[in-house]
């Protein structure tokens, strides 16, 4: 099983994150920001990937630090669950629909991680989460899971559905990129034979 449970612990958060990548989509999400978990039961439930995240954060201040923190912690136990890469398609790809929103996520489990952001809110927070804060997140996740990730917000006006179709366009690409190719299952999918 390709499993992976990290405990990260700061002044500022302490998280603990569980992900099984060859799970059924289970989760188990306590930010403290409603709309954050949300957003992780999407990323869990989308990706079939388990995820528990549990967060004790400095709220009392803002929910950059729990946001930032959690998409760091939850790349970590990602990139650890992992291991080599051996045998993953490595590439992923999503269209992701909602509503009147259209939005574009491609990702490289490549190992060099970088992010390309070409998305907008209207809206300063859904909820209790800073908007500004999906960017930060995704940036962070992608970074500790070594990943070159492109998002892309294609149409959309209501920001709750370009939130989700994010979040949603995530979890289908990481599903495709995670999963072992049976006709590579032995390998690392790469020239260099590691990623």
């Amino acid at each position: 099983m390709r499993t992976a449970t990290v405990h990260r612990a700061t002044a500022e958060t302490a998280i603990d994150v569980t992900v099984n990548l060859d799970g059924t989509g289970r989760y188990a999400n306590e930010t403290g920001i409603g709309f954050l978990d949300h957003m992780l039961d999407q990323l869990a439930r989308h990706s079939l990937i388990d995820l528990e995240v549990k967060v004790a954060g400095d709220l009392h201040i803002d929910g950059h630090h729990t946001t930032e923190d959690a998409g760091l912690a939850i790349g970590q136990a990602f990139a650890r669950a992992l291991g080599d890469k051996r045998g993953i398609r490595r590439y992923g790809e999503a269209l992701s629909p909602m509503d009147e929103t259209l939005t574009r996520i491609a990702l490289d489990i490549s190992g060099r991680p970088w992010l390309v952001w070409n998305a907008t809110f209207t809206v300063q927070s859904l909820g209790t989460l800073q908007t500004e804060m999906i960017e930060h997140f995704f940036h962070s996740f992608a970074q500790e899971a070594g990943i070159t990730l492109h998002v892309d917000l294609l149409h959309g006006h209501n920001n709750h559905h370009i939130a989700e179709s994010l979040f949603k366009g995530l979890a289908r690409a990481l599903r495709m990129a995670v999963e072992i190719d049976p006709r590579k299952a032995d390998a690392v999918p790469s020239t260099k034979g590691v990623l």
